[in-house]
């Protein structure tokens, strides 16, 4: 094997040797057994035989399904500051923008795809795709190109913010080519997918992968992307991936890529997902979300070993909002959730996306664990308040007690958990600015080189409770450590309140485990 200067590896095949040994006088020829003119070349005839479950060629299908995919563009005006080189100099009026210039208004344009879903017209595409590009840009017009590139102007008829879902619907005169959604609840890791889309405004562009995962999440509340190794783009959020039906399991709207390129790592919302808001839209309808009012944390390893529990099984609970469904039910801080209306909540049906599918009002059994021991509630599911009402309940505040003192720090180094604490009272509870009926003991130091400083526990922060018990005093705090070191858990569970913040559990690391 030998590399040319492009950097190609090529293979060198002797299809014919002959050489002369002479032995005691006499040649002896060895060589191939065909003619020198009887040699064919080696692709002669070859066929590339087809992987299981796949075709020995998309050709025919991809013929079919691309006429109902399509490119999408906006036209955006965008309010820009201008500058001007000469302001502050004599010549800064010059141009008539004064100091500092003008605000000005200039075009913007965004590409990516979309795919027809009725011979009338309705398209499905990303929100990202028809939305503005930039804060105060307004898109004035979109403009929907089929593949045969006819063009039409589409109208907006609703979008999932959440999803990052949208419909759009143009007006022919004559029937559209459409496609139909399949089931991506049957799609398994491995399965042969094909994307259609525009990357990079190249029309018609198809490729073909696998699988990689699914339920994936990338950091948002209703993710359960399909992960795929089809080459994913820019310009291809919108299209459809499909399946070897030709069915569309899922629409294409992230990568992940540290150059902006693909490198093998794309996401897909499910259809399973997408199908009951496009229907939703499609009907004029806002979409509506189940809601329990809790705030919720995964159950990590940590979490996990300070209450016994097993990992990646239930969800926690931080914290509970007054008068919501989850309060009248029951359901406290410091509680595990671990199945809803007879579904288990795991890291791949996580507990938001189960109750956003809940019908409002209806009524459903939540088990949990409390203090070790299981038990069922009713609840009752509500409907999702707007974003800034639910950033309103986590909202986190400023620590009002942050001066070091290096001799808390000290004594906090020799403790099982890296933390010296202090009686609260009436006066540091005015210091903090924290309801006058909290009840707890008051971080007077944290070790810098424990898991307490890890998890960003900080002086001036009131521990609540240690393993769902009240810490009223520091011997309450040691005396709950103990239990747990006893008992052979690597970590204890403390519930800390920071003002401003609601109160928050935290498992904390025993110092060695």
């Amino acid at each position: 094997m030998w590399r040319d200067m492009r950097g190609s590896y090529k293979v060198r095949y002797a299809y014919a040797i002959t050489a002369a040994l002479l032995i005691g006088g006499t040649a002896i020829a060895v060589g191939s057994n065909q003619p020198l003119g009887a040699q064919t070349a080696q692709n002669e005839g070859m066929a590339a035989a087809a992987p299981r479950g796949a075709p020995a060629s998309l050709a025919d299908m991809v013929e079919r399904l691309q006429p109902a995919v399509v490119n999408i563009s906006t036209k955006q005006r965008v309010q820009v500051q201008a500058q001007n080189p000469f302001a502050g100099t004599p010549f800064g009026d010059m141009f008539g923008g004064g100091g500092s210039g003008r605000p000005q208004t200039r075009q913007a344009q965004s590409l990516g795809s979309g795919f027809l879903i009725s011979a009338d017209g309705y398209i499905v595409t990303n929100n990202h795709v028809v939305s503005a590009g930039a804060e105060g840009a307004i898109v004035d017009s979109i403009t929907v190109r089929m593949n045969n590139r006819d063009e039409y102007t589409a109208t907006l008829v609703g979008r999932d913010p959440e999803t990052d879902l949208a419909l759009l619907k143009i007006d022919a005169k004559k029937p559209l080519p459409f496609v139909k959604f399949g089931d991506s609840t049957k799609a398994r890791v491995g399965d042969w997918v094909i994307a259609i889309g525009e990357p990079y405004a190249l029309s018609g562009t198809v490729t073909a992968g696998i699988i990689s995962a699914v339920h994936r999440s990338t950091g948002g509340t209703y993710d359960k992307f399909i992960q795929t190794d089809a080459s994913i783009n820019q310009g291809n959020s919108g299209g459809p991936m499909f399946d070897m039906n030709g069915n569309v399991i899922g629409i294409n709207s992230q990568i992940l890529s540290p150059s902006g390129g693909n490198v093998g790592i794309g996401f897909a919302i499910p259809s399973e997902q997408a199908v009951p808001i496009i229907d939703t839209l499609r009907k004029g309808q806002a979409v509506k979300r189940g809601y329990l009012g809790v705030q919720i944390s995964p159950l990590s390893e940590d979490i996990a070993d300070s209450l016994g529990l097993a990992k990646n099984r239930g969800e926690f609970v931080q914290g509970v909002e007054p008068g919501q469904g989850a309060d009248k039910a029951g359901i406290k801080p410091g509680d595990v959730i671990v199945r809803v209306n007879n579904r288990d909540v795991t890291p791949d049906d996580s507990l938001s996306s189960i109750v956003s599918a809940l019908p409002i009002g209806s009524r459903v059994p939540i088990e949990l664990i409390r203090a070790g021991k299981r038990s069922t509630v009713t609840a009752v599911v509500g409907q999702r308040p707007p974003m800034d009402k639910l950033a309103r309940f986590g909202a986190q505040g400023d620590d009002d007690f942050a001066q070091n003192d290096p001799d808390s720090s000290a004594v906090a180094a020799k403790q099982a958990i890296g933390v010296a604490v202090l009686p609260l009272t009436p006066g540091i509870i005015r210091q903090l600015g924290i309801d006058p009926s909290t009840r707890g003991v008051v971080v007077a130091g944290v070790d810098d080189e424990g898991d307490a400083a890890a998890k960003g526990i900080q002086r001036g922060d009131v521990i609540l409770s240690a393993n769902n018990r009240p810490t009223t005093t520091e011997a309450e705090l040691n005396a709950a450590v103990r239990e747990v070191a006893s008992a052979g858990r690597p970590a204890i569970l403390l519930q800390v309140l920071r003002r401003g913040q609601p109160a928050a559990f935290v498992p904390v690391r025993l110092r060695g485990k």
